[in-house]
């Protein structure tokens, strides 16, 4: 029984009932963990290029000065089928590094295997001489472990997660040039002025004297 004004205006009046605010959801993404099947076979394929590019690097030269060496057509035509292996074994490593897809991995390793299987049935049937002392079996299956590897790494249930996952998230950074374009500016300067410091007034190692540059750029 209401016993004042303020009891009988509560008993009628309707109850508020309060609303929790609502919660803004989070919009950080927890970083993605790299599993270690696809740092390994990401890792192989570079490896790989480097080591391919080595070893064009190191027998360029003793191909080019042999005294029975192919056409120029041919070694430019080599040139550019290895400068094409040494990119899709690096960019499908990265590929699947960054999480784009292991596609391209695949592909790169099933077509190196073949090759291996071609140049095995070429080395048994014509009898090409054995560089190293190891039998040609053994050359073979040294050969196919790392596409064998790459393909195993790369079939790896944590390694299709991580690609069916896509991409991984670009945080975007501000531009420290844009934040700091006084500082930036000045540092250029100063680099510029040093460079051109040096090159006026170091002295000229063979010929000049010991003079300047600017004068022997003038002399006759």
């Amino acid at each position: 029984m209401a016993i004042s004004v303020l009891d009988v205006r509560d008993a009628f009046a309707p109850q508020h009932v309060r609303v929790p605010a609502a919660v803004a959801p989070s919009t950080s993404v927890a970083p993605r963990r790299l599993p270690v099947t696809v740092a390994a076979a990401g890792l192989i394929g570079v490896v790989e290029a480097v080591g391919l590019l080595a070893v064009a690097l190191t027998g360029l030269d003793g191909v080019l000065t042999a005294a029975g060496r192919p056409a120029g057509w041919v070694i430019a035509g080599g040139l550019v089928l290895l400068a094409a292996w040494i990119v899709l074994c690096a960019g499908s490593g990265g590929a699947l590094f960054d999480g784009t897809g292991g596609a391209l991995l695949r592909g790169v390793a099933s077509a190196e295997m073949a090759l291996v299987a071609v140049l095995l049935v070429l080395a048994t049937a014509t009898h090409v001489p054995n560089p190293t002392s190891l039998p040609v079996p053994a050359l073979g299956l040294l050969a196919l472990a790392v596409p064998v590897g790459k393909l195993l790494l790369a079939g790896a249930p944590s390694a299709q997660r991580w690609v069916a996952q896509g991409p991984r998230t670009r945080v975007s950074r501000p531009d420290p040039v844009q934040g700091h374009r006084l500082l930036a500016t000045l540092t250029l300067g100063v680099i510029g002025a040093s460079l051109c410091a040096v090159a006026i007034l170091a002295p000229v190692e063979n010929g000049g004297a010991g003079e300047p540059a600017s004068a022997v750029f003038t002399q006759p």
